[in-house]
């Protein structure tokens, strides 16, 4: 079955980049950093998303993010779902933090327990029939709303919104042009996807 093994981000200040992932978040191979000067403007049609196991949690991976540069999107709290805020990364990069659990049940710490990359799609269905196409397993799915491949031994998970949704959930405008600037590397690829995702082999 196929999966995503990492994601790459480009980015223009590969220094600064590394600086503020090493002191923000703790990613390890899982999220990789490439120099790019492809032209982009708006929200780039992606965000990446840390779950983690309580809201004190969030809280410090999202003040760690802050304190390292980041600029808020949307101040964490509790919702119907359970906890979570966005953040926007200097390199651009939309970042959500999220937990299914309203109630701190222990001390703070900034683990991760899962990062989500999830991909704002024109059209779900569509996108949803050519990744079980190229050898992904659909976990779940809501019409043409919501769609998740979740294996659990991928160490990146992936899931396809709505473009508008997604940017609404994030706390953006949806407008937005040019280069991802993102490539997903996985065993099925190397392909591009119907929204112009760039996957890579990750064989190479």
């Amino acid at each position: 079955m196929a999966y995503v093994e990492f994601v790459t981000l480009e980015v223009t200040d590969l220094t600064a980049a590394g600086h503020f992932y090493a002191n923000a978040l703790d990613l390890d191979d899982r999220v990789r950093l490439d120099s790019s000067e492809a032209p982009t403007s708006g929200f780039r049609g992606f965000t990446m998303s840390i779950i983690v196991a309580q809201p004190a949690n969030g809280d410090a991976l999202i003040d760690a993010a802050l304190d390292a540069g980041a600029t808020s999107l949307k101040p964490a709290k509790k919702s119907l779902w359970g906890y979570g805020g966005a953040v926007r990364a200097p390199d651009g990069t939309v970042w959500t933090v999220a937990s299914s659990s309203k109630k701190d049940t222990g001390p703070a710490s900034r683990k991760i327990d899962d990062i989500v990359l999830q991909l704002g799609v024109e059209d779900v269905a569509a996108s949803k029939r050519f990744y079980v196409d190229q050898g992904l397993e659909a976990t779940k799915s809501y019409g043409g709303k919501y769609v998740e491949f979740s294996d659990p031994s991928s160490p990146v998970k992936l899931s396809l919104y709505k473009r508008r949704g997604l940017a609404k959930v994030a706390g953006v405008d949806p407008e937005g042009s040019g280069s991802h600037r993102l490539r997903i590397g996985s065993e099925a690829g190397p392909f591009t996807d119907p929204d112009d995702f760039a996957w890579v082999s990750s064989k190479s």
